[in-house]
């Protein structure tokens, strides 16, 4: 994680974007959700929007539309943050996790 819930965003990879590429539509959304790839505070960003349930632009890589299925599959989720943080501390631990592969329980 990086730093507490206020600064994640100083880390982002889109913070030097254009708002505009963010805010998109249609086609458009792909080339918004690659600046997420490789973001270091992919997590957080996500996050961040489903726990705010903000309708609007890429957050942590996903549309409004994928992050609306998402809450519909998982209405229970009380944190999202709590939920990413704790899966990707799963990831991190599971061997082969380094070299991008998925162990037993991916």
């Amino acid at each position: 994680m990086v730093g507490d819930d206020q600064d994640w965003g100083e880390h982002a990879a889109c913070r030097t974007a254009d708002p505009d590429e963010l805010f998109v539509e249609g086609a458009a959304q792909n080339k918004a959700k690659a600046i997420c790839t490789g973001c270091p505070v992919r997590t957080e960003c996500l996050a961040h929007a489903l726990d705010l349930r903000i309708e609007h632009g890429i957050w942590g890589g996903m549309t409004e539309r994928e992050r609306r299925a998402l809450l519909r599959r998982r209405p229970l989720v009380t944190s999202w943050r709590r939920l990413l943080e704790a899966a990707r501390s799963e990831h991190e631990q599971t061997p082969g996790a380094e070299d991008g592969q998925w162990g037993a329980t991916g």
